[in-house]
């Protein structure tokens, strides 16, 4: 039997983020760069686990260790197929008392495309575990501030500056969740005051941008997105994910024979690289060395600070340094590993 679809109307869009990015503004993108600008993300999917089981039942079904995740801590993971493909990737944070040995809930934070995915797969082997399963897509508003003081507007001077920690605070009275990301924060706080939060944010000094010019420094790190960059044809070493996403000591998850084998045997067919762009191109664009095709643009972008830019799977004997050429129209583009010089 098919398990029921989760949210997919309310206040959120389910539909992808787009795959073509230009005309940054730049005055939002000096915000990201030097200062701190304000996002709503909220239409992230987003899923509690709770229960005795559900730190074993999902550490046998994602990439990365979860045992040793402890309340206020977090980590990013991937999901997959039996044949090591990505079905999609999740934020995982660890909820509960600080002096507790184990989290009392976990929040799972995808991209919308990968919700449904992450919903069947939990609701399909959770049985026989004390798990419960509980939507929050709706019920939380997600914020990201971005740029070197966002921890400064969200009065979290004091979090750790480690990838996915994790506390709870009180900007002008609004409580919300701060979780450290790459670029800044991330605020999580109940739905209904989301719209509040981002008005207190900015009245705090963050600027208000658009997910343009937030997918341009994206870009510019070279962190891939699922929906855009990988899809459910990548392994994750393909992308360049397993430092952050994949555990080789941990015990049997799905798909775990394929990435071991790949990690301790193989090579990669294809890796991420970036692309400087002789010109603006679109998401889809072939990508050919010499008369080969050797893979498509993914994500691009129009960048102030290094002009026009992508990410996309390349064949491996694109290496960095490589000149191919783009389309149907003459351009080419410079392969480059990521990240980007300037990023």
């Amino acid at each position: 039997m098919a398990s029921a679809p989760i949210d997919t109307t309310g206040a959120v869009r389910a539909d992808p983020p787009p795959g073509l990015v230009t005309g940054t503004n730049e005055h939002e993108y000096a915000a990201l760069r030097e200062g701190c600008g304000v996002l709503d993300r909220s239409e992230r999917g987003k899923l509690a686990l709770s229960g005795a089981g559900a730190v074993e039942f999902l550490n046998g079904q994602v990439t990365n260790e979860l045992t040793t995740v402890l309340p206020g801590s977090g980590c990013y993971a991937a999901f997959l197929t039996h044949k090591g493909k990505m079905l999609g990737d999740l934020r995982i944070l660890a909820l509960g008392d600080s002096n507790d040995a184990a989290p009392s809930e976990l929040l799972l934070d995808t991209e919308r495309v990968a919700l449904q995915a992450l919903f069947d797969m939990i609701r399909r082997f959770k049985v026989g575990y004390e798990v419960e399963l509980q939507k929050r897509t709706i019920e939380r508003g997600l914020l990201s501030l971005i740029g070197p003081n966002a921890a400064t507007v969200a009065g979290a001077e004091d979090l750790p500056e480690i990838e996915h920690a994790h506390v709870a605070v009180e900007i002008d009275g609004i409580a919300a969740r701060a979780v450290r990301t790459d670029l800044g924060l991330d605020l999580i706080c109940d739905a209904a005051d989301t719209d509040a939060l981002s008005a207190a944010l900015r009245a705090r000094g963050a600027t208000a941008v658009s997910e343009a010019a937030t997918e341009c420094v994206r870009i510019e790190h070279g962190r891939p997105r699922y929906g855009i960059d990988l899809d459910d044809s990548v392994i994750p070493q393909e992308a360049g994910l397993n430092e952050r996403a994949v555990n080789f000591t941990k015990g049997c998850y799905v798909g775990q024979e394929t990435v071991a084998r790949l990690y301790y045997k193989g090579k990669p067919n294809r890796h991420l690289r970036g692309l400087r762009l002789s010109e603006p191109a679109a998401s889809g664009d072939e990508l050919r060395l010499g008369e080969r095709p050797v893979g498509h643009l993914s994500s691009v972008a129009v960048s102030p600070g290094l002009g026009p830019i992508a990410l996309a799977l390349v064949r491996r004997e694109a290496e960095p340094g490589s000149v191919v050429s783009v389309g149907e129209h003459g351009a080419s583009a410079e392969v480059l590993a990521l990240p980007f010089a300037a990023s």
